[in-house]
């Protein structure tokens, strides 16, 4: 059921009602011009959700960089959340997920041949990206929906099915980070984590109760899941393996930190139960005794082969952690990737493809 998984701190929510009385006064400033936005001279598309964490950005972003990359020279723009450097950094080949972040670097690592760069000041970001890279044809703005200092050509927003924008709270009672009139500013919505069986009457549903105006386009997705591949492919002589054929004698242990690790447990869990799951936050910086931890909990799995099932997100950290060859030959992952519904994606993809080409040619010089 839509929203199922809303939890509210009602204890909390006078909180709730300052921190939102903050909002609605910024986006005042920014809607009566007092404080400024930029427009580029770039086609710029931001990605973006109201509520905090877990909605789906990166495996969406993802995708919009497989539909673009093809014919134009895309950026992607993060704010690196969780890394160690500071300011403005370009990444690439030997960047680290501790320089630039967890989600860019998966990025980067997955699509070497496209622009990644960090940078919580995303006007300075976007100039510089201009500056270094002067062929770039479109940036992707990773998590940039209340930085309403740039203007963006398109403004995509998040939204997960399993948290409900009507019955959330703003924080720190929920989890919204502006109150849900600011989609009024989304060019798309996308309603992310659907599950794969919904069925008409709550696609209308979900429909009324966003409440769109009739210039926003609305859709909505579902994760797809891959085979399981090594982090460490060099190490493994599996270079993939289907949850189908993962056999019952063999050991599983399950390590996630991510905002929401439900789904990926369900999906594996219909195919073999772990032995073992160690739930960690959000973008969890694995420690020492993290990682003594893992080892020893992963040598006491009976099976007759055992293994470390983890998520990309979570692959990005991992890669350069001091593992001993015992886990990295352990260590598998489980890809994701994003699925329009209702047979929508060639839809979303047009869209987003006239939207570039549509302002890449206002843009060139007539002759």
């Amino acid at each position: 059921m839509y929203g199922k998984s809303i939890k509210i701190h009602h204890c909390l929510i006078p909180l709730s009602w300052l921190y939102g009385i903050g909002t609605e006064i910024r986006n005042k400033l920014f809607d009566w011009g007092i404080l400024p936005a930029e427009e580029f001279d770039i086609p710029v598309i931001s990605v973006g959700n109201l509520a905090v964490g877990g909605t789906g950005k990166t495996p969406h972003i993802e995708y919009i960089v497989e539909l673009l990359s093809h014919k134009y020279h895309v950026a992607v723009l993060s704010r690196g959340y969780k890394r160690k450097s500071r300011g403005f950094v370009l990444a690439d080949e030997h960047s680290t997920a501790g320089e630039i972040g967890d989600e860019p670097y998966q990025i980067k690592r997955k699509f070497p041949h496209i622009t990644v760069a960090v940078d919580a000041n995303r006007r300075r970001g976007i100039k510089r990206l201009q500056e270094c890279v002067p062929e770039l044809d479109v940036i992707l703005l990773d998590d940039a929906f209340q930085h309403r200092y740039v203007v963006p050509l398109s403004s995509i927003v998040l939204t997960d099915y399993n948290r409900a924008l009507h019955l959330d709270k703003l924080l720190p009672a929920g989890r919204l980070r502006e109150s849900r009139h600011g989609l009024s500013r989304a060019d798309i919505v996308i309603v992310t984590k659907c599950p794969s069986e919904m069925k008409p009457i709550e696609y209308n549903l979900v429909s009324r109760w966003l409440h769109l105006f009739p210039y926003q386009n609305l859709y909505f997705t579902t994760l797809s899941y891959g085979h399981l591949k090594p982090l460490f492919p060099e190490m493994c002589t599996e270079k993939e393996i289907p949850l189908k054929g993962f056999s019952k004698k063999w050991g599983l242990m399950v390590v996630t930190g991510i905002a929401n690790p439900t789904p990926m447990l369900r999906h594996i869990a219909q195919y073999h139960a772990p032995q073992e799951e160690l739930i960690y936050p959000d973008h969890h910086n694995f420690s020492a005794g993290d990682l003594n931890g893992i080892s020893t909990r992963f040598r006491a799995l009976k099976g007759e082969k055992n293994y470390i099932v983890t998520t990309e997100k979570d692959a990005a950290r991992l890669y350069d952690a001091p593992l001993d060859d015992e886990i990295k030959r352990a260590l598998y992952y489980l890809p994701i990737r994003v699925r329009f519904m209702q047979h929508a994606g060639t839809s979303f993809d047009e869209k987003i493809s006239d939207t570039v080409y549509k302002n890449r040619l206002s843009k060139c010089p007539k002759k």
